[in-house]
């Protein structure tokens, strides 16, 4: 296929257009005319289109607008030049504003720390900007060369320029230091005393530093300074690294912070990952993680909504399930009086049935993990007196502890140590054992709902007063923490023991701050009667809060926001309990009354199973 006139004869149009056609020379010759009238017209010029012979025919013309043209090249090409010159200048004399100072003076940063030195001159030339104060490159170039009396002068230049007082003394305590600490590397060991003495000292500042440095005169080779002192000898990294303290106490104006650009990347980064509704991920806290050319953005398909497997082998409700501190195990209980404990394969996601403890006749309510996983305590409904001690990794019950045939021993908490472990109940019992069930300490009156050990003193119990309280074991005293209105049927508490997360009666989750005292948020949308129902921290940072709920399904929060991300349905009756897995964040598991645990994750991949038709469905 030809294109673009091909195959044409090269010189049939242009002969056109010269009035070569024996058929249609007029009328070819007065266009030709009326385009050179035309072109010269544009020009500023005037043609007379006249006949042959006087000199104005069609050559003649011809000839005057080659002519014309050539004039008008030079004349256009000296305006273009005028015009870009004035541009040029024009461009030159704009002033930029402090943003745009700023960008520069951070480009121009980051080129001089990856060694673009000529890029970093012409920019800064073309700029009309400077990186930093001419004072600052000098102090910036003695430091790294080691000229520490240069440095000391140019110092005091900085000091006009800086707006604290105390900082000048800061940063001639640090050059001091590097001065003496290099003396003593290369032996010089007069020289640094003299250092210490004329020049440490006397500035007064830091007196117990000093007493540090003075100790590293007794160091017998450069290798025992380095490791004592915990530094890097003399030379460009150590003296980097001094650098950059040094750049803290000087204004942005004189000199940047240390690799201010990279900062600025680092929180734009970090801020959209908080800002991302569905990060459910441990990311690389560097940059070469993440593309800055692109926002970050995680979707729902990679969030724990979708149902993965169904666990059945329960055949009564479900009332408590709860995984290991690992992530390696899961555990659910039930009024078919087993526990099964479950294993979790941390590749695949899948859990397979791993043992089966028999034996609890009243059902089994409530499941606590041992610190250290290989103990797990079982606790069943009001009227169950009894506490069952399971070694999980042989399968035998080490204790099973009943004080009392009165007592009602529904909830339990493991003292951090992993050798003790708290237990009560609504009947006024509130007990402290060891491993072996002997009573250490206890409680009396106090009418137990939930437990929570804060550390090897303190423990938090909710009691039928609509309260929580901390409970000090060792000097027998109490206080209040948190006060509802209304039944605390359960709690839970974050792992740094900040936060505590309520099932509240008639009104749903409540997200408590222990420290301040307050109440924080309240979650919306789930349905909580006088049933107990456990809810849970979880995900990545613990930034998402799931329960249960008795319109049968699993509700899911982001920490910051009241409306629920997820609604998960599948379950034919209430759900009584979620567990999130601690150290997978996109495994979650729900137990129900339906006989059911519900083990939830992210939306299988396109080439991967199909998801079970019972999955879960998502609000907007």
């Amino acid at each position: 296929m030809q294109a673009n006139g091909a195959g044409r004869d090269p010189g049939s149009e242009p002969s056109c257009r010269n009035g070569a056609s024996p058929h249609n020379g007029e009328s070819a010759s007065a266009a030709n005319g009326l385009l050179e009238a035309l072109t010269d017209q544009g020009n500023g010029h005037s043609t007379v289109v006249g006949g042959d012979g006087d000199g104005t025919g069609p050559a003649a013309a011809s000839g005057q607008a080659a002519a014309d043209s050539d004039n008008n090249t030079t004349s256009s090409t000296t305006t273009t030049n005028d015009v870009s010159s004035s541009s040029t200048t024009a461009r030159k004399k704009k002033r930029l504003s402090q943003s745009e100072e700023d960008v520069i003076r951070l480009i121009g940063q980051h080129l001089h720390d990856l060694g673009l030195n000529q890029t970093l001159d012409m920019l800064m030339q073309e700029s009309g900007c400077r990186l930093e104060h001419p004072s600052a490159t000098k102090f910036r170039n003695h430091v790294m060369e080691g000229e520490w009396d240069k440095a000391e002068r140019d110092l005091n230049e900085l000091k006009a320029l800086m707006h604290s007082p105390s900082a000048v003394l800061r940063m001639k305590f640090l050059l001091l230091q590097q001065k003496y600490l290099e003396y003593l590397e290369e032996g010089r060991v007069l020289e640094a005393l003299q250092v210490l003495r004329a020049e440490l000292t006397p500035l007064k500042y830091n007196t117990e530093r000093i007493h540090v440095l003075s100790g590293y005169l007794m160091c017998s080779h450069a290798e025992d300074l380095k490791a004592k002192a915990e530094w890097e000898g003399k030379g460009g990294p150590s003296r980097t690294k001094l650098l950059d303290k040094l750049q803290t106490y000087l204004p942005p104006s004189v000199m940047l912070p240390p690799r201010r650009l990279q900062t600025l990347l680092r929180q734009a980064v970090e801020l959209q990952r908080e800002r991302c509704l569905y990060h459910n991920t441990k990311m690389d806290s560097g940059m070469d993680s993440v593309s800055l050319l692109l926002d970050h953005h995680c979707s729902r398909n990679q969030f724990p909504c979708h149902t993965q497997q169904i666990l059945t082998e329960h055949c009564n409700e479900v009332w408590f399930c709860k995984f290991s501190n690992d992530g390696t195990k899961l555990a659910t209980g039930s009024k078919d009086t087993t526990v099964i404990v479950w294993e979790v394969d941390m590749e695949s996601h899948q859990l397979k049935l791993m043992k089966t403890l028999e034996g609890h006749a009243y059902g089994v309510s409530y499941l606590a993990w041992s610190p250290d996983d290989v103990y797990l305590i079982a606790c069943g409904p009001d009227d169950c007196s009894e506490l069952w001690l399971w070694n999980v990794q042989t399968g035998e019950l080490r204790t099973k502890m009943s004080q009392s045939h009165e007592d009602s021993l529904t909830s339990v908490a493991w003292n951090p140590d992993g050798k003790r472990f708290v237990t009560g109940g609504q009947r006024g019992q509130f007990y402290q054992c060891d491993l072996d069930g002997n009573l250490l300490d206890s409680w009396e009156g106090v009418r137990v709902q939930c437990l929570w050990c804060l550390d090897g003193r303190t423990v938090f119990a909710s009691d039928t007063h609509q309260r929580i309280r901390a409970y000090n074991f060792e000097d027998l005293t109490d206080r209040n923490i948190v006060q509802e209105d209304h039944p605390v049927m359960s709690f839970t508490v974050s792992k740094n023991g900040r936060l505590a997360l309520l099932n509240v009666a008639t009104q749903g989750v409540h997200l408590w701050d222990l420290q301040d005292r307050v109440l924080v948020r309240k979650y919306q949308g789930v349905t909580q009667g006088f049933y107990t129902i456990h809810s849970c921290f979880g995900g990545h940072n613990e930034d998402f809060i799931a329960s249960g709920s008795e319109d049968h399904k699993v509700y899911i929060w982001h920490r910051r926001s009241e409306l629920p991300m997820a609604e998960l349905a599948g379950h034919a009756r209430t759900v009584n309990c979620v567990s999130w897995n601690p150290v997978l964040p996109g495994l979650l598991a729900s137990a129900s009354d339906d006989g059911t645990v519900r083990i939830w994750g992210p939306a299988p991949l396109p080439d991967g199973p199909p998801a079970l038709p019972e999955s879960s469905s998502m609000d907007s």
